[in-house]
């Protein structure tokens, strides 16, 4: 929490020009609309914009729950004696590898198709009113959007991973004035958020019936989405539809523009062959939890060594490696599979999981160094519970952290963490 210095409005728009907003949207919700709007700015981001006047106690909320400032493992009152531990991966009941009954759905999906399954589920079971989840955004299709589905077909036009910024809980308020039971898909940033946010609002657990996550590692930073199009001599204002991947595991990167223009590339074209070449926002470089330890279910992809190879995309229909965090969730996989929306496999060790991960793992390792660099350059440092990041850190000694904070104050040093002011982007 920031002292009460300098303005409310500073205060909110510090997150933001420090590199720590992801873009959830949830300080729309918590300030109003009227407010601070989380809009799409020339950066290509989509982050605050003030737009009446604020006080500290509307920010210190923000602050309480915002992912920028605040992440938080799996709250303690959902684990109970059937709850296992790991230090990388936290609190979890199982971990088995899955995906969808439906070929067709599994197809389409991202990996397996486990959280598109448990959502269809959820709905024809009518266990839940909706699905509170991303699709891609109307007017910027490479970003997304918030969307309620209340059918399947709906449930299926927002599959497959969005790779660009999204603000899922920028109308949380009016979600839960609908007073209306719903399951959230978000990131794992999100999920965090909406976890803290329910002890500001208690409707978020007598309404959020189940939160559901993908493993996350990040989206692509929007002007290197821009240079990646550039270099296929497309204009992104001129793209109607944008699919990072899908209809195969992972499926191809495909552009659709105005002009009718089609161009499918490979997923490793998109994103490289290696992490060594991934091109994240700067939040995502500092997160303490990518793997979903505050959800009930959180899905990952399941290639050996983290990425898939050329060779391997033929034939590979797509397996998701899950991690089944809560009762809830154990429950929810359990009856969706009895009902034959999702097939079950084997299990799935936590080191197993470091295979299929091993991003994960070297940043759950290195993220706590991360944040000594941003407190010694005097940068805002999220604040964390039950994620274990000092003592795993601790593990990795003190030279290789001496080594990660380094680099982060060096990154502050030259401008690579900060933004500008937020201001709002004309529609198109």
């Amino acid at each position: 929490m920031t002292e009460r210095t300098a303005s409310p409005e500073d205060r909110l728009y510090r997150i933001a020009e420090e590199g720590l907003c992801i873009g959830c949207g949830l300080c729309q919700s918590i300030a109003g609309g009227d407010k601070v709007e989380v809009a799409m700015t020339p950066t290509g981001y989509e982050r605050p914009v003030v737009r009446a006047p604020l006080d500290h106690d509307t920010v210190d909320r923000i602050y309480a729950a915002c992912p920028g400032t605040r992440v938080e493992g799996l709250p303690e009152s959902l684990c109970d004696v059937g709850t296992l531990h790991d230090d990388v991966w936290g609190a979890y009941r199982n971990m088995v590898m899955s995906h969808a009954a439906d070929r067709n759905i599994r197809h389409a999906s991202s990996t397996g198709g486990v959280l598109s399954a448990l959502c269809l589920y959820l709905l024809d079971a009518k266990r839940v009113d909706f699905i509170l989840h991303v699709k891609a955004s109307t007017a910027y299709p490479a970003c997304g959007e918030p969307h309620l589905s209340f059918d399947g077909v709906q449930v299926m036009e927002g599959a497959g991973s969005r790779y660009g910024p999204a603000a899922p809980l920028r109308d949380i308020a009016d979600v839960l004035a609908r007073e209306q039971h719903f399951a959230f898909v978000g990131k794992p940033c999100d999920i965090s958020a909406l976890r803290c946010y329910a002890r500001q609002d208690a409707r978020v657990d007598a309404l959020c019936r189940y939160m559901l996550t993908p493993v996350c590692g990040g989206f692509m930073v929007p002007e290197n989405m821009r240079r990646f199009l550039g270099e296929l001599g497309i204009d992104q204002e001129d793209i109607t539809k944008l699919r990072y991947r899908g209809f195969g595991c992972p499926g191809p990167t495909r552009i659709e523009t105005r002009q009718g223009q089609v161009v499918e590339k490979n997923y490793l074209d998109f994103w490289g062959e290696d992490e060594s070449s991934w091109s994240l926002p700067f939040r995502c470089k500092v997160c303490p939890d990518g793997i979903g330890e505050a959800a009930d279910v959180a899905a990952a992809d399941s290639w050996p060594g983290g990425s898939p190879t050329w060779e391997g995309q033929i034939g590979d229909e797509g397996t998701n490696a899950i991690v089944v965090r809560t009762a809830a969730g154990s429950e929810l996989v359990e009856a969706a599979a009895n009902a034959g929306y999702l097939t079950t496999g084997d299990d799935v060790s936590p080191r197993e999981m470091d295979g299929f991960q091993p991003h994960q793992v070297t940043k759950k390792r290195t993220v706590w160094a991360r944040h000594a660099g941003l407190r010694a350059a005097g940068r805002l440092v999220p604040e964390t519970e039950r994620l274990r990041i000092r003592e795993l850190a601790l593990e990795r000694g003190y030279a290789a952290n001496a080594d990660q904070a380094r680099g982060t104050r060096a990154r502050v040093r030259d401008g690579k963490t900060t933004e500008p002011r937020p201001v709002r982007l004309e529609s198109p």
